[in-house]
């Protein structure tokens, strides 16, 4: 297996986990627990991480950046249902719950 997350956040990586899982590729979810031991062990080690086997990591790797990527700088869109300016990054209206259709 090789490690192909990690950070201090347990909710964003069990999301990242979720979504692997979700596209079929299989993962490991490590040092889900070792909060407790924060002061006794350096915190670099007790953050979560998210192993996958080598053959689809890759793949995997591939589509977390792809969900981590900033699509902040995507253009605002206009509903055509309700007419709301949306930002960008959002591909479903947050007034009228509209699709983002492009032209």
């Amino acid at each position: 297996m090789k490690l192909l997350y990690t950070a201090t956040n347990s909710l964003l990586v069990s999301h990242l986990r979720n979504i692997l899982e979700g596209d079929g590729i299989a993962c490991r979810m490590k040092n889900e627990f070792l909060y407790s031991g924060a002061g006794e062990i350096p915190p670099t080690e007790i953050w979560p991480e998210i192993w996958v086997e080598e053959e689809v990591f890759g793949r995997a790797k591939q589509l977390l950046d792809d969900f981590l990527s900033d699509r902040t700088d995507e253009p605002k869109w206009q509903c055509r249902r309700c007419g709301e300016e949306i930002e960008g990054q959002f591909a479903v209206c947050w007034n009228c719950g509209g699709p983002h259709e492009e032209e």
